[in-house]
């Protein structure tokens, strides 16, 4: 049986808030190239709930994963680490 209690958690930037209840979060990591070693930008984008369309673009949230809420969210919004300006 798998551990439940443990679930991912990310931190990334909204990218959008057009959807309703949603926001579009891009989350940004380092990975080290095999070959060369030279650090590259990965990122990915994350359909998060957002049940208090509280998020606005630019903002720094913290993500965490959740059971399926529609066909692409999988993701909640937990909270609000940093207000854009």
């Amino acid at each position: 049986m798998k551990n439940r209690g443990i679930r991912r958690q990310l931190t990334g930037t909204v990218v959008s808030d057009k959807m309703d209840k949603t926001a579009v979060v891009q989350v940004e990591r380092l990975v080290k190239h095999p070959l060369y070693k030279k650090y590259i930008r990965r990122r990915n984008k994350f359909a998060a709930h957002d049940k208090d369309n509280s998020c606005n673009i630019g903002d720094k949230v913290l993500i965490t994963e959740s059971r399926p809420i529609s066909k692409l969210k999988r993701w909640r919004v937990t909270e609000i680490i940093e207000k854009a300006v």
